[in-house]
């Protein structure tokens, strides 16, 4: 596998968006969040994607000049229409706004519809957290997860990402997705030509339980988070659907997202002020206390370390951002072919 370094692939990313017609900022944070989900070891959500941002910009579902409109604007709620456009650069302008109406109201909560594929929810609660706020992410599309007890694709993995500033400790960052696995994550499974996946991660398209990746891309559906008690992870996608589709106007994935095609978002933001609650260093001070405790309890045999969420991603970004990022062959060579077919020009690989 070629291995290239960060600046590499956002170079490469840029130059590819801009070909198909993205803006200069555009295509900068887009290259930008798709790298940073690289380099945080979340390579489903990362230049994997490329040739399907640049196949749905060719196909007309994506418009790579688009930024969003405000459509509504009231007090501390806003709505954005996506108009379609990159996800990344739709929702880092929903979330500027979410972060300026929790300063001004204490709390804020903004929606997008008709969106592209946002990426990883980490990012947009990180804008938050560099602001001493607190930010809350959450996302439906089209169904690849099966309800609590069905056999049907009715509801989105249906991602939720909150970032909770610490002081002198790492920030406290969740992102997870309500069901077992991301989509993304088997198709980048399929990208690296594996043929099993985990048990208890997709049943086929008649329910029975399955370990054969080619069962779940021949109508499979993904389970939802919880294995035995996997109600409660219905429950929460359940939830998601509505407050990202059905509130925001977007659509919902059990009933309205098959018209959009794959890798469509409605979202739904939250963006809390802390200072609203309590001194900010204080707060900090409470966060590194409870993050410490956490660390240094008793752990099970066999574990090296308690890590905290949004640690491990921290700590693969060191490693990736000293040793460079490695990219499967197959993707690679997809992302080269893209490359090639629109005159730009290829990186080489870092040597080894």
């Amino acid at each position: 596998m070629p291995r290239f370094s960060a600046d590499q692939l956002r170079a490469l990313t840029k130059a590819i968006l801009l070909k198909k017609g993205a803006s200069e900022e555009n295509a900068r944070v887009v290259a930008k969040l798709l790298v940073n989900a690289d380099l945080a070891g979340h390579d489903s959500h990362g230049v994997y994607r490329i040739p399907s941002y640049v196949k749905f910009v060719e196909e007309g579902k994506v418009n790579p000049t688009a930024k969003g409109v405000l459509e509504v604007d009231r007090e501390s709620v806003g709505l954005f229409n996506g108009e379609w456009g990159f996800g990344q650069v739709v929702a880092t302008e929903a979330m500027k706004l979410a972060i300026k109406k929790g300063r001004e109201y204490g709390t804020s909560a903004v929606g997008i519809m008709h969106s592209g594929h946002i990426g990883r929810m980490a990012d947009y609660c990180l804008m938050a957290v560099e602001e001493d706020m607190i930010g809350m992410i959450m996302a439906n599309a089209n169904p690849w997860v099966a309800p609590f007890g069905g056999a049907e694709r009715i509801f989105n993995p249906c991602p939720f990402g909150i970032g909770i500033p610490a002081g002198k400790q790492r920030p406290f960052v969740l992102d997870i997705s309500m069901s077992v696995c991301a989509a993304g994550k088997i198709q980048a499974k399929k990208a690296r030509n594996e043929k099993k996946l985990p048990e208890g991660w997709i049943i086929d398209k008649d329910g029975n339980a399955s370990t054969n990746i080619e069962d779940f891309f021949g109508g499979g559906s993904i389970l939802p988070l919880g294995g035995s008690v996997a109600y409660k992870g219905y429950g929460l996608a359940f939830m998601i659907d509505i407050l990202a589709g059905a509130l925001t106007g977007h659509g919902c994935g059990s009933t309205d997202a098959y018209r959009f095609g794959n890798s469509q978002n409605g979202v739904f933001m939250i963006a809390v002020d802390i200072s609203r609650f309590r001194d900010i260093e204080t707060f900090k001070m409470k966060m590194d206390e409870v993050i410490c405790r956490v660390k240094k309890s008793k752990k099970a045999p066999g574990v090296k370390e308690i890590m905290i969420p949004g640690e491990p991603e921290s700590l693969e970004e060191e490693k990736r951002l000293r040793d460079g990022i490695l990219i499967p062959d197959t993707v690679w060579h997809e992302i080269s072919d893209v490359a090639s077919r629109l005159g730009v020009t290829i990186p080489l690989p870092l040597q080894a």
